[in-house]
């Protein structure tokens, strides 16, 4: 039976974790190439290397990704949206792009990634992004909140 607890303990604190408050966990922005892919291949080490090489390229960036990872759960019939606020050094600029994004949660509790995606032409005429600030919402609700730095 000693051996046990340990295991329904863990299996409680599942169950009590995502019950949870929804909650950003974390933002992480790609650059996407001409093809749209943020890596040549699918490991951490790759992908930053590749990160490095658009950043020192421009020329070959088409649009940024920002992948977030969020937890939570909502009672049923409650719609969820991943907004995402973007401040740019263009001059004159005074209102933040606004991307947005009607999320689906799983029926498996745990953390969710979505992605927002600024490409194409927005992303040529928007400038050089400074700040960035991710929402999610419960209808027009703001429930759970999470920024860069300089926002």
């Amino acid at each position: 039976m000693r051996r046990l607890l340990p295991f329904f303990l863990s299996c409680g604190w599942l169950f009590i974790a995502s019950a949870s408050e929804p909650r950003i966990l974390k933002v992480l922005p790609h650059l996407l190439d001409s093809e749209g892919r943020h890596s040549l291949s699918p490991g951490l080490y790759e992908r930053d290397a590749y990160q490095a090489i658009l950043r020192k390229r421009p020329n070959q960036v088409s649009g940024i990704r920002y992948d977030v990872c969020w937890r939570g759960t909502l009672p049923e019939g409650h719609k969820v949206h991943l907004r995402l606020y973007l401040r740019t050094m263009k001059p004159g600029a005074t209102e933040p792009i606004i991307l947005e994004k009607e999320l689906t949660p799983g029926w498996f509790p745990g953390s969710h990634w979505d992605g927002l995606s600024l490409t194409g032409t927005a992303y040529q005429t928007a400038g050089e992004i400074q700040a960035w600030k991710a929402e999610l919402l419960d209808g027009k609700t703001p429930v759970a909140h999470q920024e860069s730095f300089l926002w």
